[in-house]
């Protein structure tokens, strides 16, 4: 029932994403989307190549992202094609101005990917493997994800907590599963009391969870109030700034594509953040998780954002 796009062009890439891949159905029409469409699409944007693997119907929808992804670059040789479930469609509002609320249907395409010799030949110890609690909702899905994830890739787990498609067994192996896991504030509060935690600090929150699951790297971002980056036993902290915010759809996944690509440049934490937390803001700024964009523009508001401004950042090690 499956067939994957065939690509002759297709070569392994240092970053894959695992997981959805949707239309975002607004007021003011459908957008592109899913947190490894999205994630993938800035990686390319940032210069480091990234793959794909995720599942489509056999539709117009599904036709539409897999021209939009060649368009932009993201390999699609891991894609995909369902003959029985549609190309996934999420119904989203916007509450309050710029805050977004999700409808996510079930089932579709994406919950059915298929295990494959070769996705598992893709998945090479240098790869950052990035996925999220979301694309484990259904079993299929779900086993082809637990068997990729155990290899020697870096193993990105963004968090991405949807009710009521949330486990805590699944929650619990996947976080067992990771070298680098994102938090916004409220997921790492759910997440420790999920597993026993009563703590009360953010420091202590992050710990608890790190040694339960022996996670060594861990970030949480804090929307304008910046991010804090637990590398081992250190921690990095960066205040973000107050933008212009047109909707928050994709910001925290171009977040997390700005730290993997700067991660990969072993670039310093300090520096790490910034750019990330710079790449969440600007995109924030602009409609969509999928903005067009060129990197000078994301570099002249880096530079804008931490250039001309105060800078207010820390560093240190835990006691």
């Amino acid at each position: 029932m499956n067939n994957m796009i065939n690509n002759p062009n297709y070569s392994s890439t240092p970053a894959t994403c695992y997981g959805e891949i949707l239309w975002d159905v607004l007021p003011d029409g459908p957008q592109p989307g899913g947190a490894p469409l999205n994630v993938a699409y800035h990686l390319n944007k940032l210069g480091m190549d990234s793959s794909l693997i995720t599942r489509i119907g056999n539709d117009e929808n599904g036709q539409k992202l897999v021209e939009l992804m060649e368009n932009w670059g993201i390999n699609t040789g891991l894609l995909q094609v369902d003959k029985q479930y549609e190309t996934s469609q999420v119904l989203a509002r916007m509450n309050n101005g710029n805050e977004v609320s999700y409808e996510i249907v079930f089932p579709v395409a994406w919950d059915f990917i298929d295990q494959s010799q070769q996705l598992l030949q893709h998945i090479k110890p240098s790869t950052y493997f990035i996925f999220g609690s979301l694309a484990s909702r259904n079993e299929t899905s779900r086993n082809t994800l637990y068997h990729l994830l155990d290899n020697d890739a870096i193993k990105v787990f963004d968090i991405n907590l949807r009710p009521p498609f949330i486990n805590q067994a699944q929650l619990g192996h996947l976080l067992s599963k990771a070298d680098i896991v994102k938090f916004n504030e409220a997921e790492l509060g759910i997440v420790q009391i999920m597993f026993g935690g009563s703590l009360k600090g953010e420091a202590d929150k992050v710990r608890f969870i790190q040694d339960r699951f022996n996670i060594p790297e861990v970030i949480v971002t804090k929307g304008e109030f910046g991010a804090s980056y637990y590398n081992f036993d250190k921690t990095y902290n960066v205040w973000g700034n107050e933008v212009k915010v047109k909707d928050t759809i994709g910001s925290g996944d171009s977040f997390l594509a700005a730290f993997i690509a700067a991660h990969n440049r072993r670039d310093q934490p300090l520096q790490i953040l910034k750019k990330a937390i710079a790449m969440g803001a600007f995109i924030a700024t602009k409609k969509g998780g999928c903005p067009e964009y060129n990197f000078d523009e994301y570099q002249a508001f880096y530079n804008e954002l931490f250039t001309t401004k105060p800078d207010s950042n820390s560093a240190h090690t835990a006691a």
